[in-house]
């Protein structure tokens, strides 16, 4: 008697809720566990989860792919990323991104790092088919080349993100195409794309003035004008500038962030080697309410003085590089405690800074109470001995890294950098 109450209950839910109201009850829970139940009732509530559901992760071939556009109609996201170290041959290709260009042509996201299948002919079907894309993360994919991005860059012209990491074949052309097209870009990820020159980059400021992110690391063919020009049309824009390895950036790209970009957040300068203190020290002035996150390690030229008037100018730097910069001494954090100054940095790289000493170190602990993370591989007076020694008190929960490899990372300090 009580299952037959139980199926008449549910018969007349059925009967009372409209679907919208039904997609109203979904909206309201919470975890997706509770939302894949949901789909479990009965056939009419699988299919309204089915037309809700935004996000989906697949590995799947052209037939499965049908079958998931059909059933997940609202899809906005989709991610078919393959892992670096797990792919698996042949992966997605081609033809799955034909299904895709004409089965889920809402799309805003689609992820496809690390897919070693695609070429040129699918990314055209993409931009002929998913007009309405906004993020499109291809890093990785070595077969493509400007050819079939250019076709995207035209077609896809309400693109936001654009990621083409480690796409060697990518040249100036395709930041050509991008300018000329797709005007409201804000996030530029292409390090590695070593055919890249100041020439893209500033074609690349001429139409794309919105531009929040760029990351051109190990570009070693961008150089001061192009990245004067990129910092002065994106100017109070411009959050986050990632310049890893590019050996031809000087002095004259700080001193043009320092002159347009106030609200830089984020930069990496690690191994640009011919930038010096004056220019630090005009950034960590004009930058000192924004600044939270700069890598300048192998900056050869930079000494006390610029890390000095970054830790006192910029209050809210989190993490700061300066490993390998030989010429930082104890002189750089002296004077700090004196003045009752507290820094809200997290994290301090300072390995193989030879001449740095346990009294440097004992002044970054004294002021810097919220350090998790500080590195001291290969400086040689400071070692786990010299600070017990010295009674060194460090941050409840701060790691302390006295050696190993300077190649090894450690995953809580890579989120920063």
């Amino acid at each position: 008697m009580s299952a037959s109450r139980s199926e008449g209950d549910e018969a007349l839910v059925n009967e009372v809720l409209t679907d919208d109201e039904l997609r109203a009850v979904l909206t309201r829970l919470g975890p997706e566990s509770e939302r894949d139940a949901f789909g479990l009732v009965c056939r009419r509530w699988l299919r309204i989860q089915s037309s809700e559901r935004r996000r989906l992760r697949a590995r799947a071939g052209p037939s499965m792919l049908r079958r998931l556009a059909a059933r997940f109609p609202g899809i906005l996201e989709l991610d078919l990323s393959q892992s670096p170290s797990r792919s698996f041959y042949p992966g997605v290709i081609d033809d799955d991104l034909h299904v895709i260009a004409g089965g889920f042509c809402n799309l805003r996201v689609l992820a496809l790092q690390n897919c070693k299948g695609i070429t040129d002919v699918g990314m055209v079907k993409l931009g002929e088919g998913l007009q309405c894309l906004q993020t499109l993360d291809v890093s990785h994919c070595k077969k493509l080349s400007d050819k079939g991005l250019k076709v995207v860059a035209s077609g896809c012209q309400k693109l936001r993100q654009l990621h083409i990491a480690g796409c060697r074949l990518i040249t100036d052309n395709l930041l050509h195409a991008v300018s000329k097209n797709c005007l409201n870009l804000e996030e530029l990820g292409a390090a590695g794309c070593n055919s890249i020159t100041d020439a893209g980059i500033s074609a690349l400021a001429d139409g794309c003035h919105k531009v929040k992110s760029l990351d051109i690391s190990k570009c070693n063919k961008v150089g001061d004008p192009g990245i004067c020009k990129i910092a002065e049309v994106s100017s109070s824009s411009l959050v986050s500038l990632k310049l890893l390895d590019c050996s031809k950036v000087g002095n004259k790209s700080i001193y043009s962030l320092a002159k347009f970009c106030c609200n830089l957040e984020t930069l990496i300068i690690g191994g640009c080697r011919d930038i010096s203190d004056e220019s630090i020290e005009a950034l960590a002035l004009a930058c000192c309410s924004s600044l939270r996150i700069l890598r300048m390690d192998w900056c050869l030229k930079i000494t006390d003085a610029s890390l000095r008037s970054l830790l006192c100018n910029c209050r809210l730097l989190a993490a700061i590089d300066v490993g390998c910069c030989d010429q930082i001494t104890d002189a750089a954090f002296q004077g700090m405690e004196a003045n009752l100054f507290q820094s809200e940095l997290r994290v301090l790289k300072i390995n193989n800074c030879v001449d740095l000493t346990v009294v440097g170190v004992s002044s970054v602990i004294e002021s810097c109470k919220a350090l998790e993370y500080l590195d001291v591989r290969s400086c040689p007076q400071v070692t786990r001995q010299s600070c017990e020694e010295a009674g060194l008190q460090l941050p409840a929960g701060c790691k302390v890294n006295f050696e190993g490899s300077l190649s090894e990372s450690d995953p809580s300090v890579d989120r920063f950098f």
